[in-house]
């Protein structure tokens, strides 16, 4: 957590300690079995550092989209299950969230054992970040340590509210993302190049005027790159367009050649006469796409073009598709630039969504730096917005309880010796001011002062 100052569990001492973790399972799941478990592999890092800790672990996620009510559709007890395979130890499962039963596992957890809490989002209070949810949630342990990175961009009561009413600190995940992608940001290895793709600008816009203020070269695909190719008064066609983004094309444009920053777009495109993998379908070089047809994927030439920037540089951020990807016979273009990512040997890291699935589906997962759990968290982090998840927790440079890292302190005195010297041995019979944690009770630190001059 290093990029941010933030505290991580390794600032703390959980030991016999209630640790509330939020993590990322909402894993793809079918008839109620799970199809990947890479959010579940990502989150042992932390999950087993408290476990040897003896820590007492509460963890926490969501699951799909349950509307804010209890469907066994989104249980989470296929996690619970498949973490009791990954950890070679039971994962008790909690029944509900806040109520009875999730109280009763909680208070009765012994030191080194894991309970998981049932899907937070069958409240509907989760996704308000309601401070009664929050409290109540916070309640059942004396920690939070928050691990996911997938969900830091919101400000949900499991992701940011209960850090109103607990120590926060953040998990190997969470602290690994932010310190990758930071140190691109901050303290790029160049040339640094960035290649942007999707349907919208308008989902982009921020994201490009924070990386040109960075980067070295920014290479634009996807629906995305027709509006720009409009804006410079090219022929697209029926190609997805936002006609109320070409002022803002046109600034992006006028402002990377002001900056002598290369802007890289499609010269040659694989066009369609429907949006259907069945389309008939075609090449068309230089921007004259023919009126009834559209451009469904990046043409060869462009393929090759953007392959040879990215052989160049030394630091490579990627975040969405050259094409529709989803179609068989229009994902060449984002097969290409995923080969030419794992090949380029520089720092590369995919933000998450469809870049990621190609990485992976073509296999080409060891050969890059970062894969993002956090699709939308990685792009708002790229725009440089502050992410919830992440600003509530606590700054490392603060005082606090070295148990719970509660920045909550009081004043009292210690008046007998061996009280005194059994918190510190050097020190004679005098009486002594202290501060101590005001939720743990963890001596802080120590002050020796005169009678009179405490309070």
């Amino acid at each position: 957590m290093q990029a941010l100052n933030k505290k991580t569990i390794e600032d703390i001492r959980p030991a016999g300690v209630r640790v509330l973790v939020r993590c990322d399972f909402n894993v793809p799941m079918s008839g109620g079995k799970i199809d990947d478990d890479k959010r579940i592999v990502e989150s042992l890092p932390t999950i087993k550092y408290l476990v040897d800790a003896q820590a007492k672990i509460i963890l926490c996620s969501h699951l799909g989209r349950p509307k804010g009510e209890f469907n066994p559709k989104y249980s989470l007890a296929p996690v619970a299950e498949r973490l009791t395979e990954l950890l070679g130890r039971p994962v008790i499962m909690a029944e509900d969230v806040i109520d009875a039963d999730a109280k009763a596992k909680a208070a009765a957890l012994q030191d080194g054992e894991i309970m998981l809490l049932e899907n937070v989002r069958f409240h509907k209070e989760e996704e308000k970040n309601d401070p009664g949810f929050s409290k109540a949630l916070a309640s059942l342990a004396e920690v939070f340590v928050n691990d996911a990175f997938g969900t830091a961009h919101r400000a949900h009561s499991s992701t940011a509210g209960v850090a109103d009413y607990l120590p926060a600190v953040g998990g190997f995940l969470i602290g690994k993302e932010i310190k990758i992608m930071g140190d691109a940001l901050s303290n790029p290895k160049r040339p640094f190049t960035a290649i942007l793709g999707g349907a919208k600008v308008s989902d982009k816009i921020g994201v490009i005027m924070n990386l040109l203020d960075k980067v070295d070269a920014l290479i634009i695909g996807g629906g995305m790159a027709y509006t720009f190719i409009k804006s410079q008064g090219g022929q697209i066609g029926s190609s997805l367009c936002e006609d109320d983004k070409l002022d803002m094309a046109r600034e992006i444009v006028e402002k990377a050649k002001a900056k002598n920053i290369r802007l890289l777009i499609p010269i040659d495109h694989v066009i369609a006469d429907d949006f259907s993998n069945d389309a008939a379908r075609d090449t068309c070089f230089g921007a004259c796409i023919p009126d009834g047809w559209q451009s469904l994927d990046i043409g060869p030439e462009t393929r090759q073009l953007f392959a040879g920037v990215i052989k160049q540089a030394k630091t490579v951020v990627w975040n969405g598709p050259m094409g529709v990807f989803e179609f068989e016979n229009f994902a060449n273009g984002t097969k290409e630039i995923a080969k030419a990512v794992a090949d380029s040997g520089a720092i590369s890291i995919i933000g998450g969504g469809d870049s990621a699935a190609a990485i992976e589906k073509l296999g080409f997962a060891d050969k890059v730096t970062h894969i993002s759990t956090g699709g939308g968290a990685a792009l708002e982090f790229l725009e440089g917005l502050v992410l919830p998840g992440v600003d509530c927790l606590q700054e490392k440079d603060k005082k606090s309880c070295p148990v719970c890292s509660s920045e909550k302190t009081k004043f009292g005195k210690l008046a007998g010796s061996a009280e005194l010297r059994s918190i510190d041995p050097g020190l004679g019979s005098s009486e002594l001011l202290f501060m101590f944690c005001a939720d743990c009770g963890q001596v802080v630190s120590t002050v020796v002062a005169e009678p009179d001059k405490i309070n």
